[in-house]
């Protein structure tokens, strides 16, 4: 390697030495370089790529921002799914005429990291010290900005990775703590707590929020037989993008104070909702009631969580059969779930059928690496000479 490096770097003092014109074949010769170089290593190149699931929080919502739990403590019962956004990255070689890459509804190519715009790329690269160039690129099960918890999901999955490219190890709950520390306190984003621990930790799980600002995840023991049954109770409906999301929750924040008793009967409901589950003499029936009045308890905590069009939605489901439901996430659009009888869940999907019916199955695992194979490190100078040549052929565009 260190041969390597050495040959590259007396080939591009040479041709820095020769005439515009001359090295343009030295641009021709690299680029050709890399082509081949990429065909015959193509089998094998080096990357990272996890594996980070979403999830459906089913009571509790709301109690796990800061501003409420660190007064009054808080817990949510939720569950990831087998549904998962992918982020794959690795260190860009030093052959292309830009510092970074990242790849997700839209590709930034950027001459230093602090300049990319997607908010959690930027963090996670700030929060970690990365400086060196990166290659990330991202792609999903389901869309986001539906409220599975997408945003969050991202940022841990790519911590994970940037960790693995590090060849560090991270357990769950110093991941999960990681990723609520880059969206709460790096980006200062509206954002609970909830999203980032079930995206690290996987499963069926009651999160319990402390006044101090710590956590307890604690599994939810239930049946197989029953867990099963649950899942068949339950339909999940895209009603469109929630474009109001962030916004919803900065109001949501802000009126934390004034919502004080609707907040507490939200939290008492994941009690509930617990014992319900893991008594199996108690009719699965209670847990969807209980659905239908907590959703009557969240729709009044700003008047932006729901509209007129997610209400006739939600009234049509219930008058097709279900006996409770929620819209996921902070509101204005996204999914719908429902709880329904197995047997009135075909008359409920035909009620609906303007909408998008998602199947989907409950997941037991947290983010994790599906791939690694650690990537060739290049010499620092190569990047040095890099820029040096680019900077002399302006009007080059790389292919």
């Amino acid at each position: 390697m260190k041969g390597q490096n050495e040959r590259a770097r007396e080939l591009t003092r040479f041709w820095l030495s020769k005439p515009a014109s001359s090295r343009q074949h030295f641009w021709d010769a690299i680029r050709q370089h890399a082509k081949v170089k990429a065909i015959r290593e193509k089998e094998t190149e080096s990357m990272i790529i996890t594996r980070t699931p979403l999830r459906i929080s089913f009571f509790g919502g709301g109690t796990d921002y800061p501003v409420w739990y660190r007064e009054f403590g808080g817990s949510v019962l939720s569950t990831t799914i087998d549904k998962c956004c992918y982020i794959t990255c690795r260190r860009l070689p030093p052959f292309f005429e830009y510092h970074s890459r990242v790849s997700y509804s839209k590709v930034e190519n950027v001459g230093q990291n602090s300049a990319i715009q997607h908010p959690s790329v930027r963090g996670c690269l700030q929060f970690l010290g990365v400086e060196e160039g990166v290659e990330i690129h991202h792609v999903a099960d389901l869309p986001a900005r539906t409220g599975l918890g997408t945003s969050s999901a991202f940022t841990v999955g790519l911590l994970l990775g940037l960790y693995a490219l590090r060849e560090q190890m991270r357990n769950k709950k110093a991941l999960a703590s990681d990723a609520i520390h880059v969206e709460q306190e790096i980006l200062k984003e509206a954002v609970g707590s909830q999203d980032q621990i079930n995206a690290a930790y996987g499963g069926f799980n009651r999160l319990n929020f402390h006044t101090d600002g710590g956590f307890e995840v604690k599994q939810v023991i239930i049946p197989g037989a029953r867990l099963a049954a649950l899942q068949q109770h339950l339909a999940l409906f895209f009603t469109g993008f929630s474009r109001t999301a962030s916004e919803i929750a900065k109001e949501q924040i802000k009126a934390t104070q004034h919502r004080k008793r609707e907040l507490e009967s939200m939290r008492q409901m994941v009690d509930e909702a617990e014992a319900i589950i893991t008594d199996p003499n108690r009719s699965l029936d209670e847990f969807g009631n209980l659905l239908q009045e907590s959703w009557q308890i969240k729709r009044t905590l700003t008047q932006n969580i729901t509209n007129s069009n997610l209400d006739e939605i939600y009234e049509a489901g219930r008058s097709a059969g279900a006996l409770g439901g929620k819209l996921l996430g902070a509101g204005g659009g996204g999914f719908m779930l429902f709880f329904v009888h197995p047997e009135r869940r075909k008359q409920l999907r035909m009620r609906l059928k303007n909408l998008l019916c998602v199947p989907f199955s409950f997941s037991n695992r947290g983010s994790h690496v599906v791939v690694h194979e650690p990537d060739e490190i290049y010499d620092q100078s190569l990047t040095e000479e890099r820029c040096e040549v680019y900077s002399q052929q302006p009007s080059i565009q790389p292919s």
